[in-house]
């Protein structure tokens, strides 16, 4: 099995973490080093209906879904939204796409037909904000799957996704507090960690693995 190449950042920015306080000397030597990936560098209409597949589901379903979604077009590229468009819903139904999962999906063909999805030039070069303000009014498209392109799609490296229950959850139990932050406050914590705040999230992912008791 090949290993995914690292973020090329990655070792700046445990490095960069640590020297802000113990807090991150800890984590760091608890769960080792960042094994943020490199972004995978796709359009951000495929990154998003790989990302409308994935919700609420485990990941080996939603790929093996995503595999069955993929064969139903005679095309080695990933289907154009077009292809999408003149597609029986009843064929994505039948490989296991949710019926609010389809109608999220062709709203956003039918958003990328008329030009309001940017491509992945664009999107290179729009902020975050930018970029989340673009693609949220897309049916089924929250803030937080807007970061989850940012950080592994785009690379971005100072993303906080404050609304993901693994990092408010990993930032608990490193912190040992009885309640998770909330957003809010944890948005306000976590701005001294910028502008690492994508690898911060990634260790806090990692958080969850381990023991943090004194």
């Amino acid at each position: 099995m090949n290993t995914p190449a690292l973020h090329p950042q990655a070792h700046l920015a445990a490095a960069a973490l640590c020297d802000l306080d113990p807090l991150w000397r800890r984590i760091t030597a608890t769960v080792g080093p960042c094994e943020l990936p490199a972004p995978r560098l796709r359009e951000p209409f495929e990154a998003l209906i790989r990302a409308i597949t994935h919700q609420q589901l485990h990941s080996k379903a939603a790929e093996s879904i995503l595999n069955r979604f993929i064969a139903l077009f005679d095309s080695a590229d990933f289907p154009s939204p077009g292809q999408i468009l003149n597609t029986d819903p009843g064929q994505l139904r039948a490989v296991g796409l949710s019926s609010s999962k389809i109608a999220a999906i062709l709203d956003l063909c039918n958003r990328s037909l008329a030009g309001l999805i940017p491509d992945l030039c664009t999107a290179q070069n729009l902020t975050d904000e930018e970029l989340i303000a673009a693609l949220i009014p897309t049916r089924g498209i929250g803030r937080w799957s807007v970061e989850m392109l940012l950080i592994f799609g785009l690379g971005r490296v100072d993303v906080l996704p404050v609304d993901d229950f693994g990092v408010r959850e990993g930032y608990r139990k490193v912190m040992q507090l009885a309640a998770q932050p909330k957003p809010k406050s944890l948005a306000a914590i976590g701005a001294a960690w910028a502008p690492w705040r994508s690898f911060a999230s990634w260790y806090l992912w990692q958080a969850n693995q381990f023991s943090w008791n004194s």
